[in-house]
């Protein structure tokens, strides 16, 4: 039996050819919410013959059918995950792009109260949180200086350095 969005695209209906079966089971077997670079990198590893057009169609495509959903996590590209991935919310390490999946029942009882207490019932809910480990927001942080030129007592700073 094929992974479970190849089952998603059977049940829509969906012609699935050779391409498209490794790109369903590339995107089901990702622990992480890749872009469609790194689902072009995985599935071009499997079969050579995949071009990053097809990636780009067939993930749109996913998307449209409902079987992905893009999710715009910070950095300017946008990355995947299956719809029927259950329920959970994510938290995005600023510092390395990670993501952390996440359930919060009490979270869940405070929009559910907030929404009450407005008139309305909670239909549907996105929460992305972005944060900093607590080890490395506790680091100090080189200070920024206005000006290009070093003070004698430190190295120069690295233009990547300067734009934080």
């Amino acid at each position: 039996m094929g992974s479970r969005i190849e089952q998603a695209c059977v049940e829509r209906g969906l012609k699935m050819t050779g391409q498209r079966r490794v790109i369903a089971r590339v995107l089901s077997e990702a622990a992480d919410h890749p872009d469609v670079e790194e689902l072009y990198r995985r599935a071009s590893a499997l079969d050579g013959r995949i071009s990053i057009a097809t990636v780009y169609r067939t993930v749109r495509l996913l998307e449209e059918k409902g079987i992905l959903e893009r999710r715009d996590f910070g950095g300017g590209r946008a990355r995947y995950e299956p719809t029927e991935h259950g329920h959970h919310h994510h938290l995005i390490d600023v510092d390395t792009g990670r993501v952390i999946e996440f359930e919060d029942p009490e979270h869940e009882r405070v929009l559910k109260a907030i929404a009450a207490r407005l008139g309305f019932s909670i239909v549907s809910h996105r929460l992305q949180l972005f944060g900093r480990k607590l080890e490395a927001a506790a680091a100090p942080r080189p200070s920024r200086r206005r000006s290009s030129e070093p003070r004698a007592d430190q190295p120069a700073a690295d233009t990547d350095e300067l734009a934080r």
